[in-house]
């Protein structure tokens, strides 16, 4: 009898030492997925930083590109028209052509660096105004044409509530302009003898 009861305390205690664990184990779990959910939160936080900033740095980036090809093609521009000048005196044929054919060159590349550059740009200028429709959606604000609609929904039902009133109004007026009607004669008192 001794021996299990020494069993039972021992298998108690085994149980109490395991449940402690189990419970220990659940709130390291807990903890684990708490810190987790929080890792992902701040992943969220830093992407949503980190696209507005690279959205920015990139319009900076075409910004200065697009400054750059100009500067440098007015340069080049510049050094041509110089040499052109030199050579005028020389050989006014063989100099207007070849600055012609540079010019032409330069002007191309100019044009496809510009093209370029407003390619980028719709597409930057594209891409946040989705990130911001999406964003303004999420915190339940109505798009323009969702207000559109509802204004042209207002000004119709504005313009019923006039119909109905300026009925309503010609109603009443027909209703004031009929004469009342004249009370009825009362029959004359009958002498006393007829009755």
């Amino acid at each position: 009898m001794a021996k299990k009861t020494a069993k039972k305390k021992v298998t108690k205690k085994v149980a109490k030492k395991t449940a402690r664990k189990a419970a220990s184990n659940v709130n390291r779990v807990q903890d684990n997925a708490h810190e987790i959910w929080l890792a992902g939160l701040g992943a969220f936080a830093l992407a949503q930083e980190e696209g507005v900033s690279l959205v920015r740095k990139g319009g900076k980036l075409i910004n200065q590109q697009t400054g750059k090809v100009i500067s440098e093609s007015s340069k080049l521009f510049e050094r041509l028209v110089a040499e052109g000048k030199k050579l005028e005196g020389k050989g006014r044929k063989i100099a207007e052509d070849a600055v012609g054919g540079v010019r032409h060159d330069v002007e191309g590349r100019v044009s496809k660096a510009r093209e370029q550059a407003r390619t980028n740009w719709d597409k930057l200028e594209k891409v946040f105004e989705d990130r911001v429709a999406r964003a303004l959606s999420r915190l339940g604000v109505p798009t323009s044409d969702e207000i559109q609609e509802l204004s042209k929904r207002v000004s119709e039902l504005n313009k019923r509530v006039r119909e109905l009133a300026d009925a309503q109004n010609k109603a009443a007026a027909k209703a004031a302009a009929k004469p009342a009607p004249k009370p009825a004669a009362k029959p004359a008192a009958k002498p006393a003898s007829e009755a």
